[in-house]
């Protein structure tokens, strides 16, 4: 695209058409922009009229934009993706855009500005700085100009893009290659940025003592103070430059200044201005944060001017909800002095009273945006305050703070503190209406503040007697009757009962979980989710014998209002796909006895959730909870009562039919396990609505999404079993191995393929298997001959060795020879005797070790002395070294043959899982029938086995095997 007037013309009319409200211009606008964006120079063309003066400023703007999104695609697009082959812009281009958009960006209007520097900055994250090593002496030179010409807007652009550039040095993982980049940016940068740096603060010096009362002459120096100093971040995140460490005082001294200096002119002026003293306040007290964890030695010397700078700081800002930010970094600033050897400086009783009173009671105290968001945004506000997320919060931050000084001084915190608590009691119950927030405050220190033992759920704390804190504090929270009246107080309640479940005795609990019961119908979705989730880690808790604390005897009073008052709270606004009141209905469903006055009404209510989630599914966690519902209910309902299947398939076959028929496809997983689950719990013949399902399950565009292979697996096991003379009518046979074929022959489906195939060899007559055993045989020898993995290898061996068990030696050696001569003993040779160590699994053990021995006792002659005793030599090994001396796992490398973008992904239902058929159940110790079988098989021949041993199998499997014989009282003659 060569740039012309009519190029401008035609550029200028499609940008301004973008901007159309009317969607037929626009449209074709925005068609014939991407039609153009693939031509050479287009993202030159386009950067051109973004430098015109002459076109409208709003047309410049959205070309601005699109070049950006044009370099995003463009400059180095993602070589696995073919719709990009061939759009790369071409090196000469790319050299052009480089020359021009340093001086464009400075010189356009601040909201041009902001793209072309984004765009700058993409292009920086591939080419800078090898490839542009242009770039930064281009920036240094701008960036003089500019400060010295007092442009200070133009100064924050450049800034904003080399803090871009920066950042680089904070996340990534520290190499070589960073290092250099790093040492490149130091070295043109540092003294730069430090001159800059200087002279706006020399600026701001001006201003504040002018008396100047303009916050607008203000701004930008402040800005641009906090872009330098978020450089300064970025250039001192992996360690300490030499530069930095020489010019420590310079930085120190405005650090410090800008902690304590007041610029009424710009703070007073409303809270933008205030926000952007705070926001470099904030910078500052991250910089000095990181110099404290990095460089407490030569940071010493500053330390307590800091201390106290920030102190005086924290106070203030405490009191101001506006101020988050300011107040978080300030508190983290603390704490990291708290728990280094300066911890000194907080040893003092007055220091502590202070810390508790100005600093932690203050930003722990509920605000008015917390009652908003615990209003307007309960799944955010559960986030934070249930599942740990707040630690940017000033809430969590402040509690940090005391754990950091209890780290040296918890005697004198502990004391601290719980006087703190005393006093919000006493000031509740003074006036329990006005002064709620106190008691809030109270229940969220020790909540706060409590520690967990290692490596379970338990929490114990020194604040307050767990028994009587419950008692006196939590338990009348519990027991009040309006369910609605203070949610706040009632959450923070049921957070503490949650908490300390382990500590709260049984027969408490008990009397109070009726309580938590009715807590489930408040209209604070808040507080029904954390009543819920009380009730289902109660059920989890565990006594010391590791017995679960409460049965379903337990909860069987109250259990169908309890389930009642559960779906009721799934009808509430905003909680219709509330997680964790679908978690605590599954697990009550893991406890309950689920009789047939239970499992109706709750397949039902189940029913109608998922038929609502499936015209609009959302939220994966509360869906998958939904389901392992559903599998569990099955599963529990019918293990008291088989008969109950039929009404539970009336109930969900229609939602799963319409799961399938409506393409839901994030739920196809879910669905075939269910309808596997169903399968299995039926008798044989199945009834005909689940032959239908049969026939599509056989379709091959069923199996076109790799999400839905292992439930497809799944459900046509499921099928095998209990159908498997039905699978030898219409084809279906032909169908079942087609399938397998297709998974056996990648690596990413290959075991799936083997599920298939190991259920029909398990579950059909070789008779009517013995037709297709060649064209079997063929695809299995083909993978192995391309494309083999261990993992592959393993499932062959375990394959071979069901064959063998289920339909003789003399049928497995005859049907592989029958397709190649002598096949069967080069596959022994090079695969079975070599893999069979590596076989995990105690079925899999039992399997391979039981068919292995059959092999050298029915099939293997003494006249080939030493292939069978290196058949024994891996069975000993097998049976007598422990899995992690014997298995060496091979990485395999994942199969991409897929293709990228949305993919669902199979999530296993635990509960719609069956126990493994165990194909050897007359076989109780596979040790014990090598022996035996040796034994029998020497007595015919005594003199000949204990040679071929002494000469084929390793000494340490000789002793092992003696030791065999000895530990059964046989022996090998």
């Amino acid at each position: 695209m060569e740039w012309s007037p009519e190029t401008l013309q035609f550029l200028s009319q499609c940008f301004l058409n973008t901007l159309s409200p009317l969607p037929e211009p626009r449209r074709r606008a925005e068609a014939a922009l991407a039609e153009a964006s693939d031509k050479p120079n287009y993202g030159l063309a386009v950067l051109r009229l973004v430098a015109e003066p002459s076109v409208d400023e709003q047309i410049r703007q959205a070309a601005a934009v699109n070049f950006k999104n044009t370099l995003k695609a463009h400059w180095a697009p993602m070589t696995n993706d073919p719709s990009m082959a061939g759009h790369a812009i071409p090196d000469p281009e790319k050299d052009q855009i480089k020359s021009l958009i340093v001086t464009l960006m400075v010189n356009s209007s601040p909201r041009i500005q902001a793209q072309l520097s984004e765009a700058l900055t993409i292009i920086g994250k591939h080419d800078f700085p090898k490839a542009w090593p242009t770039l930064l002496p281009e920036l240094v030179l701008t960036l003089d100009r500019l400060s010295q010409a007092n442009d200070y807007v133009s100064v924050s652009g450049v800034l904003t893009t080399i803090n871009s550039l920066f950042k680089k040095f904070r996340y990534q993982f520290k190499t070589n290659e960073l290092l250099l980049d790093l040492k490149y940016c130091l070295d043109n940068f540092a003294k730069p940025l430090l001159e800059v740096f200087k002279r706006t603060a020399s600026l701001i010096d001006q201003v504040s003592t002018s008396g100047a009362t303009h916050a607008s002459s203000l701004k930008p120096y402040i800005e641009s103070q906090r872009l330098c100093c978020r450089i300064f971040y970025s250039l001192n995140f992996m360690e300490l430059p030499e530069f930095f460490e020489d010019h420590m005082e310079e930085w120190m001294i405005e650090f410090k200044k800008y902690l304590t200096v007041k610029y009424p002119s710009l703070e007073d002026s409303g809270n933008d201005g205030l926000a952007l003293v705070d926001e470099l306040r904030a910078a500052v007290c991250e910089n000095i944060s990181l110099y404290m964890e990095k460089e407490e030695d030569l940071f010493q010397k500053y330390l307590s001017g800091f201390v106290e700078a920030v102190w005086g700081l924290l106070v203030v800002a405490s009191a101001s909800s506006s101020r988050e930010r300011l107040t978080v970094t300030a508190i983290k600033f603390l704490t990291i002095v708290s728990a280094s050897v300066h911890h000194t400086l907080f040893a003092r009783d007055d220091i502590l009273h202070q810390i508790c009173q100005s600093i932690v009671i203050p930003n722990v105290m509920l605000r008015e945006e917390d009652e908003e968001l615990f209003e307007m945004n309960y799944v955010e506000f559960i986030r934070r305050d249930m599942e740990g997320s707040d630690l940017d919060t000033r809430r969590r931050i402040a509690c940090e703070l005391l754990k950091g000084i209890a780290t040296n001084y918890k005697e004198k915190v502990t004391e601290k503190v719980a006087a703190q608590i005393q006093l919000l009691l006493a000031s509740f119950s003074e006036n329990p209406a006005a002064n709620w927030k106190h008691k809030d405050c109270a229940i969220y220190l020790v909540v706060s503040l409590a520690t967990k033992k290692a490596g379970g759920s338990s929490v114990s704390t020194d604040l307050v007697n767990v028994e009587s804190f419950f008692g006196s504090v939590i338990v009348p929270e519990l027991q009040s009757q309006d369910v609605d009246g203070f949610p706040m107080l009632k959450a923070g309640a049921l957070k503490f009962f949650t908490m300390f479940r382990n500590q709260i005795s049984k027969p408490i609990a008990m009397a109070l979980l009726p309580d938590v019961v009715r807590f489930l119908g408040s209209e604070s979705n808040v507080v029904h989710s954390y009543a819920a989730s009380c009730i289902e880690k109660l059920l989890l808790v565990k006594d010391e014998s590791g017995r679960a604390r409460y049965s379903a005897m337990d909860i069987s009073p109250f259990l169908l209002l309890l389930m009642t008052n559960l779906f009721n709270a799934l009808q509430k606004p905003e909680s219709e796909e509330n997680q964790y009141v679908m978690k605590c209905l599954m697990r009550v469903l893991g406890v309950a006895n689920v009789s047939h006055e239970v499992a109706l009404p709750c397949i039902n209510g189940l029913t109608s959730v998922l038929n609502r989630v499936c015209e609009n599914p959302k939220n994966p966690v509360f869906n998958h909870y939904l389901f392992e519902s559903v599998a569990l209910l099955i599963r529990r309902a019918c293990e008291q009562d088989p008969s109950l299947i039929t009404a539970l398939e009336t109930s969900l076959l229609p939602s799963l039919q319409m799961i399938l028929s409506r393409d839901v496809t994030e739920f196809f997983p879910y669905a075939f396990q269910l309808l596997a689950q169903l399968v299995d719990l039926n008798r044989s013949p199945l009834p005909g609505n689940y032959m239908e399902i049969f026939a599509i399950l056989l379709l091959p565009e069923s199996w076109k999404k790799s999400a839905n292979v292992p439930a497809l697996v799944r459900l046509l096991q499921a099928f095998l079993r209990k159908a498997p003379h039905e699978l030898n009518q219409q084809g279906r046979l032909s169908s079942v191995l087609g399938i397998f074929n297709t998974l056996v022959s990648s690596p990413s489906s290959d075991e799936q393929g083997f599920y298939v195939l190991n259920t029909v060899i398990e579950n059909l007559g070789y008779d009517v298997i013995s037709p297709y055993i060649s064209h079997i045989w063929v695809a299995l020898f083909n993978r192995l001959q391309h494309n083999r993995t261990v993992k592959y290898v393993k499932s062959l061996v375990i394959f071979m060795s069901l064959f063998l068990v289920r339909h003789g030696s003399q049928n497995l050696v005859g049907s592989m020879n029958a397709v190649q001569p002598d096949v069967f003993r080069t596959i022994l040779e090079q695969f079975w005797i070599p893999n069979l160590k590596m076989i995990t699994g105690s079925l899999e053990l039992k399997l391979t070790s039981v068919a292995s021995t059959r092999l050298i006792c029915e099939s293997l002659t003494t006249s080939d002395s030493k292939l069978w005793g290196k058949m024994l030599d891996s069975i000993v090994t097998l049976l007598s070294r422990p899995e992690q001396e014997r298995v060496e796992e091979e990485p395999d490398v994942p199969d991409f043959g897929e293709t990228v973008g949305y993919n669902t992904t199979f999530v296993n239902l635990y509960n719609a899982g069956r126990r493994e058929d165990d194909p050897l159940p007359e076989i109780n110790d596979p040790k014990q029938f090598l022996v035996a079988s040796l034994a029998n098989l020497s007595a015919h021949s005594p003199g000949t086995y204990p040679r071929i041993i002494n000469e084929n199998l390793e000494p340490a499997n000789q002793a092992a095997l003696l030791q065999l014989c000895s530990s059964y009282n046989l022996t090998i003659v």
